[in-house]
């Protein structure tokens, strides 16, 4: 305990006052005290957990009272200790993420035939919870990234269901808000429990493939800063990057199991100082190597709905190898692996007391979010309806305004339209894709441009419910489609 307590308090030193580090130790204090004699599945010292999920979040330089309750946030659960005493002690905003957290914890992913009304209700707490403030799911990843890396102590049972819960709600969740890094991790840990011999098949695959990947960008990075630096485009860093298992076994899943089909297991990740730089070197780039064509993403100009921004090329470098680049400035990195946390600033290093807290308004998902389950809580589908209208893979498209919509993987132009409104979804006569006419039924892809042609007055037809992707789209076509009968 006496390593990590020292570990977590002379992270934070610098950046605390007096009476704050006083707070944090009391804080350790209460929970060691609290959690004394009690030990984990694995055997080791209970409260060694919460210290590392504290310890996790300061990494995203998030405020005290987050690593306050984080450090507390077992306490009411599994000590018993009335909410009360963490209020009187630690004042009410960390009693009030204690609770939220304590509230969630009864979350437990079933199987959507199974116990509907708890899967509903301990859910809805934790939507709720983060609409009202978005640390306590930041904590709760934290705690669950943290409670991943010991899945192997669990029965059999309960191993797999929570290495699913995590891979299936946990992880994209994470990736939603930006944190990919968290996301990641999650992905990988849980990965050998719910696929076991797909896990297995994948390291096999893969091999030494990814170290020797390494080693041939190794080689391009003196010809790539030579390049730049002829230019006068000085570079901040050049980083390697690379795809973490189970993504690499997605992509494997996409290229019938050969890796020499996955091009970027290993991608190269230019940082530079201005935005301006960035498309001075894919110009650059482009000149020292032949880009490969379809595979050049602008996240700059059309940022992700999470905030993501980079340039993203492929080219035949060296030896007519494919390679993936990513240019990228150094704020732009650091919200890349940090997400929505990046959005906390401090005034000064000594801020933690009071930061510019992040404003959920301006993560529009997650108010729809909130407005989404009011409306499905009671279908028996909850769950699944949940997971692909929300945490499946992500694509991003573009109105004729440039407006950038973000829709589940699947998804058609009746889904997009009724994203836009659903006026111009129950009007839709046809639909256009970079200015050609395609079927209703046609699957998006990110980077597409959508327009919908409307025609005055039309309502839907049932026959979309047939291929339709998310369950918000199905409930408006139903709907139009009673008033119809009327």
């Amino acid at each position: 305990m006496k390593p990590l307590r020292k570990k977590l308090v002379e992270k934070l030193k610098n950046r605390l006052g007096e009476k704050e580090l006083e707070l944090l130790e009391n804080a350790i204090d209460f929970a060691e005290k609290s959690h004394n004699g009690q030990k984990r599945k694995s055997g080791e010292p209970f409260i060694k957990h919460p210290l590392r999920v504290a310890y996790t979040l300061t990494k995203y330089k998030l405020d005290l009272n987050t690593i306050v309750s984080a450090v507390l946030h077992d306490t009411v659960e599994d000590c018993s200790v009335p909410l009360e005493e963490i209020k009187i002690k630690f004042g009410p905003e960390v009693a009030f993420l204690v609770q939220s957290l304590t509230k969630i914890s009864s979350f437990k992913y079933k199987e959507p035939q199974k116990d509907i009304f708890l899967e509903k209700e301990s859910f809805r707490n934790m939507i709720l919870a983060m609409a009202k403030d978005i640390r306590v799911i930041l904590i709760k990843l934290a705690d669950r990234l943290d409670n991943a890396k010991t899945f192997w102590a669990l029965e059999e049972n309960k191993k797999n269901q929570k290495a699913k819960e995590t891979l299936e709600i946990y992880a994209p969740l994470a990736y939603r808000l930006g944190m990919t890094d968290i996301g990641a991790k999650l992905e990988d840990l849980s990965f050998p429990y719910v696929f076991k011999e797909e896990y297995k098949e994948t390291k096999k695959i893969v091999g030494n493939h990814r170290e020797e990947l390494e080693n041939y960008l190794k080689e391009l990075v003196p010809i790539l800063e030579k390049k730049l630096k002829e230019n006068k485009l000085f570079l901040f860093k050049i980083k390697f990057r690379a795809k973490h298992l189970y993504s690499i076994w997605r992509k494997l899943q996409k290229e019938e199991m050969d890796i020499k089909r996955v091009y970027d297991l290993v991608a190269l990740r230019i940082i530079l100082k201005k935005t301006e730089d960035c498309y001075l070197a894919l110009g650059i780039i482009h000149g020292l190597w032949k880009p490969v064509p379809g595979r050049f993403k602008d996240y700059i100009a059309l940022p992700k709905p999470n905030g993501y921004r980079s340039l993203h090329t492929s080219v035949f470098a060296e030896k007519g190898r494919i390679v993936e680049i990513q240019i990228r400035t150094k704020e732009m990195d650091e919200e890349a692996e940090k997400g929505i946390t990046s959005h906390w600033l401090y005034k000064s290093s000594k801020d933690i007391k009071n930061p510019k807290k992040i404003q959920i308004k301006d993560f529009l998902w997650i108010n729809q979010l909130q407005q989404w389950q009011k409306e499905f809580s009671r279908s028996k589908n909850f769950l699944e309806f949940l997971k692909t209208d929300f945490f499946k893979d992500r694509i991003f498209v573009l109105t004729p305004k440039g407006d950038v919509i973000d829709l589940p993987d699947g998804a058609t132009p009746i889904d997009f339209a009724y994203q836009v409104h659903t006026e111009i979804g129950n009007q839709a006569l046809g639909a256009k894709v970079n200015g050609k006419l395609v079927p209703f039924d046609y699957k998006l892809k990110s980077g597409e441009l959508v327009e919908i042609i409307l025609k005055k007055g039309k309502l839907p037809s049932s026959g979309w419910l047939e291929f339709v992707k998310m369950a918000e789209t199905k409930k408006k076509i139903q709907e139009a489609l009673k008033k119809k009968s009327f």
